[in-house]
Protein backbone atom coordinates (compact mmCIF):
# COMPACT_ATOMS: atom_id res chain seq x y z
CA UNK A 1 0.00 0.00 0.00
CA UNK A 2 0.98 3.52 -0.64
CA UNK A 3 0.91 5.91 2.65
CA UNK A 4 0.58 9.49 2.89
CA UNK A 5 0.90 10.40 6.03
CA UNK A 6 0.24 14.45 7.23
CA UNK A 7 2.75 16.10 9.26
CA UNK A 8 5.93 14.77 10.28
CA UNK A 9 5.54 16.30 14.01
CA UNK A 10 4.99 14.04 17.10
CA UNK A 11 2.46 11.62 15.93
CA UNK A 12 2.53 10.89 12.77
CA UNK A 13 5.93 11.34 12.21
CA UNK A 14 6.89 8.28 14.89
CA UNK A 15 4.78 6.07 13.75
CA UNK A 16 5.82 6.87 9.63
CA UNK A 17 9.17 6.79 10.65
CA UNK A 18 8.62 2.85 12.81
CA UNK A 19 6.72 2.65 8.75
CA UNK A 20 9.76 3.92 6.60
CA UNK A 21 12.45 2.31 9.09
CA UNK A 22 10.34 -1.29 7.93
CA UNK A 23 10.27 -0.66 4.35
CA UNK A 24 6.40 0.47 3.98
CA UNK A 25 5.78 2.73 1.57
CA UNK A 26 5.27 5.93 3.29
CA UNK A 27 5.23 9.86 2.06
CA UNK A 28 4.94 12.52 4.24
CA UNK A 29 3.41 15.93 2.92
CA UNK A 30 4.88 18.85 5.39
CA UNK A 31 5.65 22.24 4.95
CA UNK A 32 8.53 23.71 2.88
CA UNK A 33 10.58 24.45 6.20
CA UNK A 34 10.13 21.16 7.21
CA UNK A 35 10.56 19.36 4.15
CA UNK A 36 13.88 20.92 4.16
CA UNK A 37 15.24 19.62 7.38
CA UNK A 38 14.22 16.39 6.41
CA UNK A 39 16.36 16.40 3.46
CA UNK A 40 18.82 18.18 5.88
CA UNK A 41 19.08 15.98 8.55
CA UNK A 42 16.44 13.22 7.93
CA UNK A 43 13.80 11.92 10.24
CA UNK A 44 15.17 11.86 13.91
CA UNK A 45 13.54 9.63 16.59
CA UNK A 46 14.82 9.26 20.04
CA UNK A 47 13.04 6.51 21.83
CA UNK A 48 12.93 3.83 24.34
CA UNK A 49 12.27 1.54 21.37
CA UNK A 50 15.40 2.65 19.33
CA UNK A 51 16.91 5.76 18.25
CA UNK A 52 16.54 6.37 14.12
CA UNK A 53 17.51 8.61 11.72
CA UNK A 54 16.74 7.96 8.28
CA UNK A 55 16.24 9.51 4.72
CA UNK A 56 11.88 9.32 3.77
CA UNK A 57 10.46 10.48 1.03
CA UNK A 58 8.66 14.23 1.50
CA UNK A 59 6.24 16.55 -0.18
CA UNK A 60 5.18 20.19 0.38
CA UNK A 61 1.56 19.56 -1.94
CA UNK A 62 -0.09 16.21 -2.59
CA UNK A 63 -0.58 15.29 -6.14
CA UNK A 64 -1.97 12.17 -6.88
CA UNK A 65 -4.31 9.59 -4.83
CA UNK A 66 -3.04 7.48 -2.16
CA UNK A 67 -4.37 3.79 -0.77
CA UNK A 68 -4.48 5.46 2.79
CA UNK A 69 -4.22 9.26 4.33
CA UNK A 70 -3.10 9.60 8.16
CA UNK A 71 -4.39 12.41 9.80
CA UNK A 72 -2.85 13.15 12.36
CA UNK A 73 -3.06 17.57 12.47
CA UNK A 74 -3.82 19.55 15.95
CA UNK A 75 -7.67 20.05 15.98
CA UNK A 76 -7.25 23.18 15.48
CA UNK A 77 -5.69 22.78 11.78
CA UNK A 78 -7.79 20.21 10.61
CA UNK A 79 -9.38 22.63 7.74
CA UNK A 80 -6.35 23.19 6.34
CA UNK A 81 -5.48 19.64 6.45
CA UNK A 82 -8.34 18.49 4.63
CA UNK A 83 -7.87 21.04 2.01
CA UNK A 84 -3.89 20.07 1.53
CA UNK A 85 -4.94 15.57 2.07
CA UNK A 86 -7.82 16.30 -0.76
CA UNK A 87 -5.74 15.45 -4.44
CA UNK A 88 -4.32 12.36 -2.13
CA UNK A 89 -8.02 11.13 -1.52
CA UNK A 90 -9.17 9.14 -4.30
CA UNK A 91 -12.33 6.83 -4.78
CA UNK A 92 -10.82 4.08 -2.74
CA UNK A 93 -8.35 5.77 -0.57
CA UNK A 94 -8.95 5.21 3.49
CA UNK A 95 -8.52 8.29 5.32
CA UNK A 96 -7.74 7.52 8.98
CA UNK A 97 -7.54 10.17 11.28
CA UNK A 98 -5.94 10.22 14.97
CA UNK A 99 -7.01 13.12 16.21
CA UNK A 100 -8.30 13.53 19.53
CA UNK A 101 -11.91 13.89 20.04
CA UNK A 102 -14.53 12.59 18.12
CA UNK A 103 -16.21 16.51 16.32
CA UNK A 104 -13.40 16.13 13.77
CA UNK A 105 -15.68 13.10 12.16
CA UNK A 106 -18.31 15.01 11.00
CA UNK A 107 -16.29 17.29 9.10
CA UNK A 108 -14.08 14.82 7.93
CA UNK A 109 -17.72 12.85 6.90
CA UNK A 110 -18.72 15.59 5.06
CA UNK A 111 -15.78 16.71 2.93
CA UNK A 112 -14.89 12.89 1.92
CA UNK A 113 -17.54 10.98 2.31
CA UNK A 114 -18.32 8.64 5.48
CA UNK A 115 -17.27 5.61 3.47
CA UNK A 116 -13.70 6.35 3.37
CA UNK A 117 -13.36 7.76 6.90
CA UNK A 118 -12.42 5.25 9.37
CA UNK A 119 -12.31 5.34 12.83
CA UNK A 120 -8.83 5.45 14.73
CA UNK A 121 -6.48 6.84 18.03
CA UNK A 122 -2.85 7.42 19.47
CA UNK A 123 -2.04 6.89 22.56
CA UNK A 124 1.83 8.24 22.91
CA UNK A 125 3.16 10.78 24.48
CA UNK A 126 5.54 12.61 22.08
CA UNK A 127 7.23 15.68 21.49
CA UNK A 128 9.27 17.37 18.77
CA UNK A 129 12.08 19.60 19.56
CA UNK A 130 13.05 22.88 18.34
CA UNK A 131 15.58 20.98 16.20
CA UNK A 132 13.16 18.77 14.45
CA UNK A 133 14.19 15.66 16.80
CA UNK A 134 10.90 13.69 17.44
CA UNK A 135 11.54 12.45 21.12
CA UNK A 136 9.05 9.58 22.75
CA UNK A 137 9.21 10.63 26.62
CA UNK A 138 7.55 6.64 27.82
CA UNK A 139 7.42 3.73 26.18
CA UNK A 140 3.44 3.64 25.27
CA UNK A 141 3.11 3.53 21.10
CA UNK A 142 -0.74 2.25 20.76
CA UNK A 143 -2.39 2.65 17.98
CA UNK A 144 -5.85 1.59 17.35
CA UNK A 145 -8.14 1.51 14.09
CA UNK A 146 -11.24 0.02 12.94
CA UNK A 147 -13.89 0.44 10.56
CA UNK A 148 -17.25 2.80 11.46
CA UNK A 149 -19.59 0.38 9.04
CA UNK A 150 -19.15 -3.04 7.91
CA UNK A 151 -17.96 -1.62 4.79
CA UNK A 152 -14.94 -0.96 5.50
CA UNK A 153 -14.27 -4.07 7.48
CA UNK A 154 -11.93 -5.49 4.80
CA UNK A 155 -9.57 -2.63 3.78
CA UNK A 156 -9.47 -1.28 7.43
CA UNK A 157 -8.06 -5.02 8.11
CA UNK A 158 -5.59 -4.55 4.69
CA UNK A 159 -4.29 -1.19 6.24
CA UNK A 160 -4.10 -2.84 9.67
CA UNK A 161 -1.50 -5.61 8.56
CA UNK A 162 0.55 -3.18 6.39
CA UNK A 163 0.48 -0.55 9.81
CA UNK A 164 1.54 -3.57 11.45
CA UNK A 165 5.01 -3.87 9.51
CA UNK A 166 5.94 -0.83 11.51
CA UNK A 167 6.59 -3.10 14.84
CA UNK A 168 4.64 -0.77 16.83
CA UNK A 169 1.55 -3.66 17.10
CA UNK A 170 -1.52 -1.73 15.87
CA UNK A 171 -4.96 -2.92 17.10
CA UNK A 172 -7.60 -3.61 14.75
CA UNK A 173 -10.65 -2.61 17.02
CA UNK A 174 -14.30 -4.48 17.05
CA UNK A 175 -15.54 -1.59 18.00
CA UNK A 176 -13.74 1.85 17.06
CA UNK A 177 -16.10 4.12 18.43
CA UNK A 178 -16.36 2.32 21.54
CA UNK A 179 -12.38 2.83 21.99
CA UNK A 180 -12.22 6.36 20.58
CA UNK A 181 -15.41 7.49 22.99
CA UNK A 182 -13.09 6.04 26.33
CA UNK A 183 -10.08 7.87 24.91
CA UNK A 184 -12.28 11.03 24.50
CA UNK A 185 -13.74 10.40 28.03
CA UNK A 186 -9.86 9.99 29.39
CA UNK A 187 -8.63 12.80 27.68
CA UNK A 188 -11.04 15.25 28.54
CA UNK A 189 -10.56 14.63 32.41
CA UNK A 190 -6.75 14.54 31.89
CA UNK A 191 -6.67 17.70 30.35
CA UNK A 192 -9.46 18.97 32.23
CA UNK A 193 -7.51 18.26 35.46
CA UNK A 194 -4.00 19.35 34.71
CA UNK A 195 -4.77 22.22 32.76
CA UNK A 196 -7.33 23.87 35.57
CA UNK A 197 -5.07 23.45 38.25
CA UNK A 198 -1.77 24.00 35.91
CA UNK A 199 0.02 20.92 37.73
CA UNK A 200 0.92 17.11 36.93
CA UNK A 201 -1.33 14.82 38.25
CA UNK A 202 1.27 13.81 41.05
CA UNK A 203 0.79 17.48 42.59
CA UNK A 204 -2.86 17.85 42.16
CA UNK A 205 -3.67 14.12 44.33
CA UNK A 206 -1.07 15.29 46.82
CA UNK A 207 -4.21 17.81 47.52
CA UNK A 208 -6.92 17.45 50.09
CA UNK A 209 -9.60 17.40 47.40
CA UNK A 210 -7.55 16.86 44.22
CA UNK A 211 -8.29 13.05 43.98
CA UNK A 212 -11.86 13.33 44.20
CA UNK A 213 -12.13 16.15 42.31
CA UNK A 214 -10.39 13.91 39.39
CA UNK A 215 -12.69 11.59 39.86
CA UNK A 216 -15.78 14.13 39.52
CA UNK A 217 -14.99 15.25 36.44
CA UNK A 218 -14.37 11.11 35.22
CA UNK A 219 -17.75 10.86 36.18
CA UNK A 220 -19.17 13.66 34.23
CA UNK A 221 -17.64 12.59 31.18
CA UNK A 222 -18.24 9.14 31.54
CA UNK A 223 -22.10 9.97 31.94
CA UNK A 224 -21.42 11.72 28.79
CA UNK A 225 -20.14 8.89 26.88
CA UNK A 226 -22.88 6.46 28.38
CA UNK A 227 -25.69 8.92 27.56
CA UNK A 228 -24.39 8.50 23.89
CA UNK A 229 -24.46 4.81 23.44
CA UNK A 230 -20.83 4.38 24.70
CA UNK A 231 -20.65 3.68 28.58
CA UNK A 232 -17.09 3.07 29.69
CA UNK A 233 -16.25 -0.33 30.45
CA UNK A 234 -14.96 -1.10 33.95
CA UNK A 235 -11.67 -2.08 33.31
CA UNK A 236 -10.98 1.24 30.91
CA UNK A 237 -12.46 2.88 34.59
CA UNK A 238 -10.08 1.25 36.52
CA UNK A 239 -7.28 2.10 34.39
CA UNK A 240 -8.58 5.59 34.48
CA UNK A 241 -8.89 6.05 37.85
CA UNK A 242 -5.36 4.85 38.68
CA UNK A 243 -4.32 7.27 36.69
CA UNK A 244 -5.53 10.11 37.32
CA UNK A 245 -5.17 9.57 40.99
CA UNK A 246 -1.37 7.93 41.27
CA UNK A 247 0.42 9.48 44.02
CA UNK A 248 3.92 11.49 42.55
CA UNK A 249 2.88 11.08 38.89
CA UNK A 250 4.69 13.59 36.78
CA UNK A 251 1.73 12.97 33.76
CA UNK A 252 0.88 16.50 32.59
CA UNK A 253 -1.71 16.34 29.19
CA UNK A 254 -0.04 17.67 26.12
CA UNK A 255 -2.72 20.50 26.49
CA UNK A 256 -1.19 21.85 29.40
CA UNK A 257 2.05 22.16 27.66
CA UNK A 258 0.98 23.77 25.01
CA UNK A 259 -1.04 25.99 27.32
CA UNK A 260 2.56 26.69 29.34
CA UNK A 261 4.60 27.04 26.02
CA UNK A 262 1.29 30.18 25.44
CA UNK A 263 0.32 28.02 22.25
CA UNK A 264 -2.94 27.52 20.89
CA UNK A 265 -4.96 24.46 22.29
CA UNK A 266 -7.30 22.05 21.36
CA UNK A 267 -9.70 22.90 24.32
CA UNK A 268 -12.68 23.46 21.93
CA UNK A 269 -12.50 20.49 20.56
CA UNK A 270 -11.93 18.45 23.57
CA UNK A 271 -13.74 20.47 27.17
CA UNK A 272 -15.74 21.84 24.92
CA UNK A 273 -17.41 19.46 22.67
CA UNK A 274 -17.42 17.40 25.72
CA UNK A 275 -19.72 19.91 27.51
CA UNK A 276 -21.95 20.30 24.40
CA UNK A 277 -22.51 16.96 24.44
CA UNK A 278 -23.17 16.91 28.28
CA UNK A 279 -25.73 19.43 27.60
CA UNK A 280 -27.40 18.35 24.84
CA UNK A 281 -27.90 15.19 27.01
CA UNK A 282 -29.27 17.34 29.79
CA UNK A 283 -25.99 16.01 32.15
CA UNK A 284 -24.88 18.49 34.78
CA UNK A 285 -21.18 18.74 34.49
CA UNK A 286 -20.21 21.52 36.94
CA UNK A 287 -16.15 20.49 37.26
CA UNK A 288 -16.56 20.37 32.99
CA UNK A 289 -18.08 23.83 32.74
CA UNK A 290 -15.36 25.37 34.96
CA UNK A 291 -12.41 23.76 33.16
CA UNK A 292 -13.75 24.61 29.95
CA UNK A 293 -14.17 28.49 30.71
CA UNK A 294 -10.77 28.34 32.48
CA UNK A 295 -9.14 27.67 29.52
CA UNK A 296 -11.64 29.97 27.41
CA UNK A 297 -9.90 32.65 29.09
CA UNK A 298 -6.43 31.66 28.79
CA UNK A 299 -7.47 31.87 24.92
CA UNK A 300 -9.24 34.93 25.42
CA UNK A 301 -5.85 36.62 27.19
CA UNK A 302 -3.55 35.02 24.60
CA UNK A 303 -5.89 36.72 21.41
CA UNK A 304 -6.01 39.68 23.24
Amino acid sequence: MRLLILGAGGVGGYFGARLAAAGVDVTFLVREGRAARLAQDGLVVASPHGDLTLPVAAVTEAREPFDAVLLSCKAYDLDSAMEAIAPAVGADTLVLPLLNGLRHLDALDAHFGAERVIGGLAQIVVTMTAEGVIRQLTPLQRLILGPRVEAQAERSATLHAELARGGFDPSLSADIMQDMWQKFTMLTTFAGMTCLMRAPVGAIVATNEGAAIAEELLQECAAVATANGHPPRAAFLAEARAMITAPGSPNTASMLRDLESGGRTEHDHILGDMLARARAAAIPAPILRIAYAHMQAYAERRAG
